[in-house]
C-alpha cells in the first residue's frame, strides 16, 4: 500500500510541468485527507473482524457452558439461580385428587343476602387453595371444579343425585392415573360458627371434620386413613380437627370411597366461616399429607 509521500511523489511525475504552489498545496492536503480516512476505515474494518471473532467464541463458550453432555439446560440453570423447575415438577404423576360433589357449597360471610350456595364464592375455592399448597410443596394433585350442580340441572337430576354425578369423572381419574394415593371430597359444614370455629395463636381457624361411609367396601381402610390424618392434625394443631364421623344411614350413598382405599369426605368449616379462615386450615392440612406422604 502506497503511503502519502508515495501518492504526491506519482503526481508530480505524471505532471512535470510546475504547478503553482497554491495547487500543490492544496491537492497534498487532499490527499493526505483522503488517505487518512482510507487509514480510519481499514482500523474499523480490522475491529469489526475482531468483535466478530470475540462474539463467536463467546457464544460457543457460552453453548459448551450451559448445555453439559446431557443437554439438561434447566438443571444447570436451576443450580446456578438456585430455583425449583415447575416444569419438572408438572411432569410428576398426581398423588393426589381433589373434587366436590356439592360444589356450591357456600360461606354465609362471602356472599349477599345471607344465602348458603354460590355459583362463585364457594367450596371449590378450597379445594384450590388445597391443590395450591401441594404445588408449593412440590406435591402434584389434580383439582377437579367440575359444576355438578349444573349437571344436575342440564340432566334433569336432583341433589341427592350429587355424587353420582362425581364418581363419573372419579372413576375416570383413578382409571387414567394409578400415582393417585390419596381423595378428597372437599365440602363445608352446615354448623355454626361456635362449632365449626378455633381459635389458635391468636387467628382463627375453620374446623375440619372427616367423613367416613360405613357402608362402603372401604370402609376400615377409609376410616384408618381419616384416623391418620386425624391424629396428625393433633399433633399440630389440637383442636382443629374435630374427627372422623362415620355416617351409614344411606346405603346406597357410600360417598364414593369404595372406588379408593385412602378416600374421605372432609367438611372444611361451617355456614358462617370465611375464605380466609378455612384457607389457614387448608394450609396445615397440606402439611400434614406432605408428611404422610412422605412415610
Amino acid at each position: 500500500m502506497q503511503n502519502e509521500k508515495d501518492l504526491f511523489d506519482m503526481l508530480k511525475e505524471m505532471y512535470p510541468q510546475h504547478p503553482r504552489k497554491e495547487f500543490v498545496s492544496a491537492t497534498e492536503n487532499t490527499l493526505r485527507q483522503r488517505a487518512r480516512s482510507m487509514g480510519k476505515k481499514r482500523i474499523l474494518t480490522k475491529f469489526s473482524v475482531m468483535t466478530s471473532g470475540v462474539l463467536v467464541c463467546a457464544f460457543i463458550f457460552s453453548w459448551l457452558l450451559f448445555f453439559n453432555e446431557n443437554g439438561k439446560f434447566s438443571e444447570i440453570i436451576q443450580s446456578v439461580g438456585g430455583t425449583s423447575s415447575s416444569t419438572a415438577m408438572d411432569e410428576k404423576e398426581p398423588v393426589v385428587y381433589i373434587y366436590h360433589s356439592h360444589n356450591i357449597e357456600s360461606f354465609i360471610p362471602e356472599i349477599p343476602a345471607q344465602q348458603v350456595y354460590s355459583d362463585t364464592k364457594n367450596v371449590t375455592l378450597v379445594g384450590k387453595e388445597l391443590s395450591r399448597a401441594l404445588k408449593e410443596l412440590q406435591i402434584p394433585s389434580i383439582h377437579d371444579d367440575t359444576d355438578i350442580a349444573g349437571i344436575l340441572k342440564q340432566r334433569g337430576l336432583h341433589f341427592p343425585d350429587s355424587y353420582k354425578v362425581s364418581r363419573e369423572n372419579l372413576q375416570k381419574v383413578i382409571a387414567e392415573n394409578d400415582s393417585i394415593r390419596m381423595v378428597f371430597d372437599i365440602h363445608r359444614d352446615s354448623t355454626k360458627r361456635r362449632e365449626s370455629t378455633i381459635e389458635i395463636k391468636g387467628r382463627e381457624y375453620a374446623r375440619i371434620k372427616f367423613v367416613v361411609s360405613k357402608t362402603s367396601g372401604n370402609y376400615k381402610t377409609n376410616k384408618r386413613f381419616g384416623t391418620q390424618l386425624h391424629e396428625q392434625l393433633e399433633k399440630l394443631y389440637p383442636g382443629l380437627s374435630i374427627g372422623v364421623i362415620e355416617k351409614g344411614i344411606n346405603p346406597q350413598n357410600t360417598y364414593n370411597q369404595e372406588l379408593h382405599n385412602n378416600s374421605v369426605l372432609l367438611e372444611v368449616g361451617g355456614v358462617e366461616n370465611t375464605l380466609e379462615e378455612t384457607y389457614r386450615t387448608i394450609d396445615v392440612f397440606a402439611q400434614v399429607l406432605k408428611g404422610i406422604l412422605e412415610e
